[in-house]
């Protein structure tokens, strides 16, 4: 079983999207995470321009990393 969690993507940086957790304070997140904007756009609907400030959820894999991107 996977989890489903609720993120933020706080800007891009070139062809990567910098993503944190939307729920936790900003003093108690860890560093934000990359992942390729193309695929995060792709899977959620949205247009990468359109993705700066956007709440998406995602599924936790059993690695840690994010995938599975969804509209909030």
């Amino acid at each position: 079983m996977s989890d489903r969690v609720v993120v933020r993507v706080l800007l891009l940086f070139g062809d990567q999207a910098e993503v944190v957790a939307a729920d936790v304070p900003a003093a108690e997140r860890s560093e934000p995470e990359r992942y390729p904007a193309a695929v995060i756009a792709e899977e959620a609907g949205i247009p990468v321009g359109e993705l700066a400030g956007a709440r998406l959820t995602a599924v936790v894999g059993p690695d840690g990393r994010l995938s599975g991107w969804g509209r909030a």
